[in-house]
């Protein structure tokens, strides 16, 4: 028995297990949602269509968000790659696609014929802008679906331009996680009925619904529409980062009037003049007064000072640093080669995939006989 096996023989079967997942691969949130759904147990293959290459380029061997599925070529021109694309789908539970809307449809693989040949079909479909719409066939990347839902404008200094945020609030967090919520919804849903559906899943819709706090308190008069004199937008002098005596930084967030007033005490100035800490007004010219006090000492030695206060301060870390020991709770793993996030939730009984766990082209031939299908000569 191997040590995976193991894992899950003493923690219970994966939540997901069972289910069929057929990915047409793209980038993104495409594989980052089927990602979710495979770490959580679900047996996916993804098909990579013939002469497809990645863009960024790289060595495929950490291109961790393709983790825990096996992957088979195909060109979608041909009728009879088409056809055995068809016989998987019919096998499937979940069928997930990120193309530009229309190509299914061209290809003879749209939701019309895949869900007609199997009604408990879930059909997920990841796009920027929606399936349908003045933007649906025009390209976009992140920072377009951030600009175009109000998510941009407020991230990035008050005088300067806006700052994307990596492609983490479009691609990951309004895409592929809203594509996995989705899946998951469905599944529950199919349980009742005993029927399929088809997800439309835009980002711009999913990034819409991260910002519903932010619409709320807007409403509410808690937030202004400029950049600058916002509670979480980095103008506060205590919900910032600082640069320390050897150019790294400090995260400060100490939101609360306790933690703030321990993060005064902790750079050794008396809390009690700070009682409006609240008042924008105050806060770029007590910044200029933090900075200096800040900056001279490392990083290090403030880590150190905040130790033992309840301050709300951490060193900002490279990734390169947390794989080195600096990963709360173990939330990297790592083998000889390379390191890579743990799935994510934990739960009390299941076990989740392992991400160290290889699940290659020579596991393809085992899983497609699993699923009734005679692996291709």
């Amino acid at each position: 028995m191997t040590d995976n096996a193991r894992d899950r023989d003493t923690n219970g079967a994966m939540p997901l297990a069972g289910v069929r997942v057929l990915e047409f691969s793209g980038l993104g949130p495409t594989p980052f949602g089927s990602m979710l759904l495979t770490d959580l147990g679900a047996e996916t293959i993804r098909i990579a269509r013939t002469g497809a290459v990645n863009p960024l380029g790289g060595d495929a061997r950490f291109d961790f968000i393709f983790r825990g599925r096996p992957a088979m070529t195909l060109d979608l021109k041909s009728h009879q790659d088409v056809e055995f694309a068809r016989d998987l789908a019919v096998r499937a539970d979940v069928v997930i696609e990120g193309y530009r809307p229309g190509t299914m449809e061209r290809l003879g693989l749209g939701p019309e014929v895949l869900c007609a040949a199997n009604e408990r079909l879930i059909y997920a479909r990841m796009s920027g802008w929606g399936q349908g719409g003045p933007l649906s066939q025009k390209a976009g990347h992140d920072i377009n679906y951030l600009a175009l839902s109000g998510g941009l404008y407020p991230i990035g200094p008050f005088d300067g331009v806006p700052v994307p945020p990596l492609n983490l609030v479009g691609n990951f967090g309004g895409g592929g996680t809203f594509l996995a919520i989705g899946v998951l919804a469905a599944l529950q849903e199919r349980v009742r009925s005993g029927r399929g559906q088809v997800l439309d899943v835009a980002m711009i819709d999913g990034i819409s619904v991260l910002l519903t706090q932010l619409a709320g308190w807007m409403q509410m008069g808690q937030w202004s529409e400029g950049r600058g004199s916002n509670l979480l937008d980095g103008s506060a002098y205590f919900y910032r980062c600082y640069e320390t005596a050897d150019g790294r930084h400090i995260a400060v967030g100490a939101l609360e009037k306790p933690f703030h007033d321990a993060f005064m005490t902790g750079l050794g100035l008396d809390p009690d003049g700070f009682e409006d800490y609240l008042d924008p007004s105050k806060w770029a010219e007590r910044a200029d007064l933090v900075m200096p006090i800040v900056a001279s000492r490392t990083m290090t030695e403030w880590i150190e000072h905040f130790s033992e206060i309840d301050a709300c301060v951490t060193p900002v870390l490279t990734m390169m640093e947390v794989a080195r020991g600096g990963a709360v709770r173990g939330s990297l793993m790592s083998d000889e080669m390379s390191f890579q996030p743990r799935p994510a939730p934990r739960f009390s009984r299941s076990s989740l995939r392992r991400p160290t766990e290889t699940v290659g082209e020579e596991c393809l031939d085992g899983v497609l006989r699993s699923w009734g299908v005679q692996p291709r000569a």
